[in-house]
């Protein structure tokens, strides 16, 4: 048997070991990534968290805080997070659509209970990754299933100008081309409805158009029911595919049923629309990340065809969605008691915000 000792090594072996092994670092496979940008919402937060002003304000996620600029929890989430640690909670895996009584919650939540297309068994709803993860599965699924007119030989999704940054991501990432319609007027910080409304006519027939349900972000600036009313006797005459995006149910007006109102609309005027819905600002449960994605289905043979297609897509991005905050939202909208606590706090939460827009621009105009 023969033992190498160090001294049996040549330096001239050593050396080339050294050239070898920097030759194999430096053409690294990912030499070729650059470095992309900071998220331009996130990168606000990064920015706040270095500062150290005693007096700085996070104008970046638009996040809940109490006065001293702590996350919030709600006394509803706390009792129901209580009522679920007694109930000795399993860790078991979900359904690939999630958990059924959070599903059930969430159209009821959008929809009221009494509403035709439910009790038709015409919607199908999965528990998605917030509304971020919600609005991704339904854009990658509308791009694989739903036909449209080509742009540039392109399909393509209609959207405000300006909207959620991340809409543009989410979009694009699916393979969808995007175009902006008119939305906002900085002349009078309001709706610039005219030019919104012609541009939803004047695209081509059976287009996809993306809608804000309630509080548009980034503008805070919606259509009033009456202008609902008219986009929805627009689209259908184009035959327009409406997808509802609601990230703030509640937070509009303190109000979750009236903030839903364009939804019922179109759904009470025959469109089968579908709305992605985030629970993290109206629920508190930011990083639990729960949302859900809906359908509305002409009858329920082409539900259950949705919903097969919808795991389809599903099984093999992220297999399924997460419980504890389901279990949360499942808790608090099936306990009347913790569902009449849920509207108080929301509206609390909601008056509060409007309270503060309000004396911030007061103080402005003083100034």
């Amino acid at each position: 048997m023969l033992v190498l000792r160090a001294s049996h090594v040549s330096k001239t072996s050593v050396s080339f070991n050294a050239r070898r092994l920097n030759l194999v670092r430096n053409k690294s496979v990912w030499g070729k990534v650059q470095k992309g940008p900071d998220d331009p919402i996130l990168g606000v937060t990064v920015a706040f968290n270095k500062d150290t002003n005693p007096s700085k304000i996070n104008l970046g996620v638009g996040a809940y805080r109490d006065d001293n600029g702590k996350p919030y929890i709600l006394e509803c989430v706390r009792k129901a997070d209580k009522k679920i640690f007694d109930s000795n909670m399993d860790h078991e895996y979900l359904p690939i659509g999630g958990l059924a009584s959070f599903n059930k919650a969430a159209q009821e939540l959008m929809l009221g209970s009494d509403n035709p297309a439910l009790k038709e068994n015409r919607v199908v709803t999965v528990q998605a990754l917030s509304g971020t993860g919600a609005l991704r599965v339904g854009s990658d699924f509308m791009f694989r299933h739903i036909d449209l007119p080509l742009q540039n030989g392109k399909k393509t999704v209609h959207m405000s100008n300006p909207t959620w940054a991340n809409h543009h991501n989410i979009f694009r990432d699916s393979g969808f081309a995007i175009s902006e319609y008119k939305y906002y007027d900085p002349k009078t910080c309001g709706l610039d409805y005219e030019a919104f409304k012609k541009d939803i006519k004047n695209v081509p027939d059976q287009s996809l158009i993306l809608f804000h349900t309630c509080a548009h972000n980034p503008t805070g600036v919606d259509p009033s029911p009456q202008q609902w009313k008219e986009l929805s006797d627009i689209c259908k005459s184009k035959g327009h595919f409406s997808f509802f995006d609601t990230a703030y149910q509640g937070f509009a007006t303190g109000d979750p049923v009236k903030d839903a109102y364009p939804v019922r609309l179109f759904i009470k005027e025959g469109h089968n629309i579908a709305f992605a819905q985030s629970f993290a600002k109206n629920f508190g449960l930011y990083g639990e990340r729960i949302g859900a994605l809906s359908f509305v289905a002409k009858d329920p043979t082409e539900a259950e065809a949705l919903e097969s297609q919808l795991k389809i897509l599903i099984r093999p991005m992220y297999s399924n969605p997460p419980s504890y905050g389901a279990r949360l939202v499942s808790n608090i909208w099936n306990d009347p008691e913790l569902r009449a606590l849920w509207h108080k706090e929301v509206k609390v939460m909601a008056d509060r915000i409007i309270t503060m827009r309000t004396t911030l621009v007061n103080n402005l105009q003083k100034l």
